[in-house]
């Protein structure tokens, strides 16, 4: 009871740190990156569809990215939700393929873009601890019941904080990366 305890929570704390590395990734920095258009929805035949669903991407330079559309149709479509998606993007079209060019980043810019990442690691650490006071209060209930010995909970209780503390570190480091990532000029 008590592995599968540790299991759960050891599986959820993955999950959060995964969802920091997409969430880092979405977030520009100077280079043109496909991973920052993982969110653009684009409206096809009436229904919400992923960007990477309808069309592949190519980057042909450091601040280029060419989106070749699967069915040309498209086209339009994809090119409204580039501009209306909140990465920023301004797409231009040439009949078969769209192109983006991302602009310089400033300064300013780069240190407002350090600030989203702080915060979306915050919240990653903040997720992975209520993973860690879910499993507590789990284990704390099993030893209350009688299912588990004491010194077997106090056991799990260390696993559990030394598997919390190995997910934070995991995370600031790729905060660590993203920030020096983005304040490279």
């Amino acid at each position: 009871m008590i592995e599968d305890t540790l299991l759960e929570a050891e599986e959820k704390m993955d999950k959060a740190v995964e969802v920091a590395k997409e969430e880092f990734s979405a977030v520009r920095t100077g280079r043109a990156n496909p991973a920052m258009f993982h969110k653009v929805m684009v409206e096809y035949y009436g229904s919400p569809t992923p960007l990477q669903q309808l069309a592949s991407f190519a980057v042909p330079e450091a601040r280029t990215l060419l989106i070749t559309p699967f069915d040309k149709t498209a086209m339009h479509d994809i090119e409204r939700a580039l501009s209306s998606s909140e990465v920023g993007a301004n797409p231009s079209n040439d009949g078969n393929v769209i192109r983006i060019m991302m602009p310089e980043l400033t300064q300013e810019r780069r240190k407002e873009y350090v600030k989203i990442v702080r915060t979306k690691g915050e919240d990653a650490k903040i997720s992975v601890r209520n993973v860690r006071r879910k499993a507590k209060e789990q284990l704390d209930k099993l030893v209350k019941d009688g299912d588990a010995g004491e010194d077997d909970g106090n056991r799990a209780e260390k696993e559990l904080d030394a598997l919390t503390k190995s997910h934070t570190e995991n995370i600031d480091e790729l905060l660590k990366r993203k920030e020096v990532e983005l304040l490279e000029v």
